[in-house]
């Protein structure tokens, strides 16, 4: 079988290029949340990587579910039990895993963006996408809920009423309509995508690794934790930054008048 996931590295940038045309991106009933769960774990682990760029081949993000492979949940054998069971370590592991990674991660959407597709997209911090791109939170257009998690990160993405309004709707929103909604922050041409996502991730990258992590582990603990708690989260992690070679670096590098040297 071939891999889900090709992976390719720039320096301090890794791209996730899907390419399973024959299920358009499908994230289940195939290799992806396996495969997406390694490379996850990979990133996590290597601390020269400070950005992640999620993509489809061109034309297509992700379908989302595989919609045929779910007619074998209509067998007597396949109880309830054990349905949710195949959620929690399928999919679901893909969402813990994507929406945990400690780097900066972009979601360029050249194409179709279905369901789980679309949820996937609002695993990763910043989402932009091609003038051919589409959204939709199209479960219940298939009869069934956002098995994997989106009812949590659609509302994060766009609010609750957008949120509820794709939900209850399944309906397809265009590059602009997601555009003007705040699911993606820019629209570039189709042809021009993946280079658009590389220059954003060339502006991270230059900053610091560890504070780019730390940064982002703030941002995420602040959608749900009080102030206070964010506040002394905060305190200690920036009294971590100021002990790294990172820091010592940008700041003799401003006082110098020049570009900080972090290497990969």
């Amino acid at each position: 079988m071939e891999t889900f996931l090709r992976i390719e590295r720039d320096g301090p940038v890794v791209t996730w290029s899907m390419h399973a045309p024959q299920v358009r991106n499908a994230l289940t009933g195939n290799t992806a949340a396996a495969e997406f769960i390694a490379a996850c774990e990979a990133v996590n682990a290597d601390p020269t990587v400070r950005a992640v760029i999620i993509t489809g081949y061109e034309g297509m993000f992700s379908s989302g579910g595989n919609v045929k492979d779910m007619r074998r949940f209509f067998d007597d054998a396949m109880t309830p039990e054990r349905i949710a069971q195949e959620y929690r370590t399928g999919i679901q592991q893909l969402a813990r895993a994507v929406y945990g990674l400690e780097v900066p991660s972009i979601a360029a959407v050249g194409g179709p963006a279905i369901g789980a597709g679309c949820d996937l997209s609002c695993m990763c911090d910043i989402r932009i996408a091609s003038e051919n791109a589409s959204f939709a939170e199209s479960f219940v257009k298939v009869g069934i809920v956002p098995g994997d998690g989106g009812a949590w990160l659609l509302p994060r993405a766009v609010g609750a009423s957008r949120a509820a309004e794709m939900a209850f709707t399944g309906d397809t929103l265009n590059a602009q309509q997601a555009l003007a909604i705040g699911l993606v922050s820019q629209v570039v041409p189709a042809g021009e995508l993946l280079n658009a996502a590389r220059e954003l991730a060339a502006r991270i990258v230059k900053n610091s690794g560890p504070a780019l992590r730390m940064t982002k582990r703030l941002l995420r603990e602040a959608h749900t934790a009080r102030l206070d708690t964010v506040l002394e989260m905060s305190a200690t992690m920036q009294a971590i930054a100021h002990k790294t070679p990172q820091n010592r670096e940008a700041v003799q590098a401003f006082i110098e008048k020049r570009a900080p040297k972090f290497g990969n």
